[in-house]
């Protein structure tokens, strides 16, 4: 398998390629060269473990990596982070329930971060590289990608997070971890200006090779292609419960990549009728698939702030497809948002902007009452970004065919206040989390500039040499 850009711009790179350069060096996104179609392995990827079906997605884009190096990369990470599995499926009344929250730092993006640590190990290991990991974080990204790298030989991470705007455990998850490869910034702007600070950053690729600038955001396609595999499980699972072909899966999503994962696992065949699209009240992404406009506003804070989030990376990975497969439509597209804010896609033949996708966003009220109500008839703790998956998933079951299944990104003792505001009781709690409370943390105050980032990288490379 070859990989390319969205843009258009770069040669053909191969998977180990790919993972190292991030974002792809003419400023797009990189992406498969063609999507593999698996519809007639179903009926045996269905009795897989989880280990075996991730074996099976991934050596279908990893091909430059031997079968036997790739399993026990795979081996190695979903036996021994993910003690309780990687992605259980439990019923909570009329829906099912994906829990993606049973890795070291209890959220889903564990699931692909864990994988990606070994990866850039491997990869750099007999390149005798180095690597310094520049990511941006909205919450869960950061503590997830850190807990891969951490102590990693020749691998330093920097993590930009929005000051005051991620929860008070999120921020101790990243800020508790004091090993001499993580350094943690807390930027004065939002979670979209540290991703434009990565971008930049990325984007300048005299400063990219001098300083081997890598990602772990979901630019990278590894993120992405470690998510494909639990769609295929969660339709496996609905399907069995429910006796059906195919099943609905709702996301709660504000960076576009969780859905985007399951849109390709959809695009090779697995058993998905439909993707519900689920949005907190910055709802862009919600409102493209209902009108066809993008169009950006002003981050929101809400009780799921991994989601206050107007620019979606991974939104372009999609767009490209939409405008078919066109590098020059999709730069078109990019650079109108650019100028104008905003970018309107027509409709399909259906009259649809695109029939595989509903989509709708949950208010503060809503959220809460998806916790409480969850709570209280089924005695089941959805954390605030779950609840909103649940809430969107109630309000537009009588209009989906098919079982639904909804992702539960992020354990419920991740947002404490939200959990108290909404069922009254002090329920949120887990041993991991309580740990943290007295240990000593570390991070340092950037302004929301590249430039100052910069600088903060090229001392901290320069005083560790």
């Amino acid at each position: 398998m070859k990989y390319i850009s969205t843009r258009g711009q770069i040669d053909a790179i191969d998977f180990q390629q790919a993972v190292l350069m991030g974002l792809a060096d003419d400023g797009g996104l990189i992406i498969p060269q063609s999507i593999p179609d698996v519809a007639d392995r179903l009926d045996r990827w269905r009795k897989l473990s989880y280990p075996q079906l991730a074996f099976e997605v991934i050596r279908l884009f990893a091909t430059d990596i031997p079968e036997a190096d790739l399993r026990g990369l795979i081996d190695r990470t979903y036996g021994r982070a993910f003690p309780e599995g990687v992605a259980p499926v439990v019923r909570v009344g009329e829906l099912l329930v994906m829990e993606l929250f049973h890795g070291p730092t209890l959220a889903f993006k564990d699931v692909a971060l864990q994988l990606l640590g070994n990866l850039f190990e491997y990869i750099l290991a007999p390149r005798r590289g180095a690597m310094n990991i520049l990511a941006a974080t909205s919450g869960d990204t950061g503590s997830a990608a850190i807990c891969g790298v951490r102590g990693r030989t020749g691998i330093r991470i920097f993590v930009m997070h929005p000051a005051g705007a991620v929860s008070p455990i999120q921020e101790r998850q990243m800020t508790t971890v004091l090993d001499d490869n993580v350094h943690n910034l807390a930027v004065r702007g939002s979670f979209d200006d540290c991703q434009n600070i990565m971008k930049s950053l990325a984007g300048d690729l005299e400063f990219k090779r001098k300083y081997h600038l890598g990602a772990v955001n979901s630019v990278n396609w590894a993120r992405v292609l470690a998510q494909i595999v639990y769609y295929f499980r969660a339709a496996f699972e609905a399907c069995a419960a429910a006796g059906s072909k195919a099943a609905a899966i709702c996301v709660p999503t504000g960076n576009f990549g969780n859905v985007l994962a399951g849109w390709y696992a959809r695009q090779m065949g697995a058993p998905i009728g439909r993707l519900i699209l689920a949005t907190n009240r910055n709802d862009i992404l919600a409102r493209f698939f209902c009108t066809g406009e993008y169009s950006l506003g002003k981050v929101a804070p809400t009780l799921a702030p991994s989601m206050d989030i107007q620019v979606a990376s991974n939104f372009e990975r999609y767009l490209y497809y939409r405008v078919g497969s066109s590098p020059a439509a999709l730069t078109a597209l990019m650079d109108q948002l650019r100028k104008t804010g905003a970018l309107r896609v027509a409709p399909d033949g259906s009259g649809a902007v695109d029939p595989l996708f509903a989509s709708a966003a949950a208010d503060e009220q809503q959220i809460l009452g998806a916790i409480g109500t969850t709570w209280r008839d089924h005695k089941y703790l959805l954390d605030p970004h779950s609840a909103v998956g649940v809430s969107v998933a109630r309000r537009l079951a009588g209009g989906i065919d098919e079982p639904i299944v909804c992702l539960a990104t992020a354990h419920p003792a991740k947002f404490p206040d939200a959990i108290r505001r909404a069922t009254g009781e002090d329920l949120a709690h887990h041993p991991a989390i309580d740990r943290l409370m007295d240990l000593p943390t570390r991070s340092t105050d950037v302004p929301n500039d590249a430039d100052k980032v910069r600088e903060f990288v090229v001392k901290t490379v320069a005083s560790s040499q």
